[in-house]
């Protein structure tokens, strides 16, 4: 049977560590050719050594994901080293708590330009050539916390709503290209997200729940490569999955 994976060019953001570093082994053992993004570059290098010692083929590029002209850089080595882009990963995230009377507005801007206009960026990178080839797939990273609010959680929680949101409009806006979109929300997955928060006793709380819930990251990338791998007139517009244990 044919590997619908092999062969295909995958852009993914914030692959030094966490989602998008599983999804950057799971993918590239299938045969993809990853192009790597994160602000990490000694972790991404360790990464791509790692994956063409494989045999396998990666690039990397330090991006930084608020940086629109760094995204399209990225995604331009992308098209000039492998001649197109077939998916693009938005996965780079930012989660920080803290109740709002708090007034962590620094971190709300932060998490305002990491998870939206970061997703927007990649999205703008991306989309005028899938246009032009007339295929693509553009994957965004949402979470549970985009279907639900949660006490200390309301800006990370309405970024991750835009996501969605900004996901839904591009589907309908695509159609017309052939191009494919989904929405991927995970529930409690084991990657660096906890450590973001600043607040110690919502941090510690977070940690706690994590250490007792999260799943490995494997479990996102087999997600993504579940809607990567659907046949070209499928489009998976949306995975919402959590830990079995987990409630919220």
């Amino acid at each position: 049977m044919t590997n619908p994976i092999a062969g295909k060019v995958v852009v993914i953001t914030g692959a030094s560590s966490g989602l998008g570093e599983a999804t950057a082994r799971h993918l590239a053992a299938q045969g993809a050719m990853v192009v790597l993004g994160a602000r990490r570059l000694d972790r991404l290098t360790a990464l791509v050594d790692e994956l063409q010692a494989r045999g396998q083929q990666a690039i990397a590029l330090q991006t930084d994901v608020v940086d629109r002209s760094q995204v399209q850089q990225l995604v331009d080595a992308a098209i000039s080293t492998f001649g197109r882009i077939d998916v693009m990963i938005n996965n780079a995230g930012l989660m920080q708590q803290s109740m709002l009377d708090s007034l962590k507005v620094d971190e709300w801007d932060a998490m305002i330009d990491v998870n939206v206009k970061g997703t927007l960026y990649g999205i703008a990178a991306a989309l005028p050539t899938m246009q032009k080839q007339r295929s693509g797939h553009i994957i965004n990273v949402s979470s549970i916390a985009g279907h639900k609010n949660t006490p200390a959680g309301t800006i990370y929680c309405a970024t991750k709503h835009a996501v969605r949101v900004i996901t839904e409009g591009l589907r309908q806006e695509v159609t017309p290209y052939n191009l494919r979109t989904t929405v991927i929300s995970p529930g409690a997955v084991a990657t660096e997200l906890p450590s973001h928060i600043s607040d110690t006793q919502i941090a510690s709380g977070m940690q706690s729940f994590y250490d007792q819930f999260a799943v490995p990251a494997d479990t996102f990338a087999r997600a993504v490569a579940y809607a990567i791998s659907q046949p070209d007139e499928v489009d998976v517009n949306e995975i919402v999955f959590r830990p079995t244990a987990q409630e919220i």
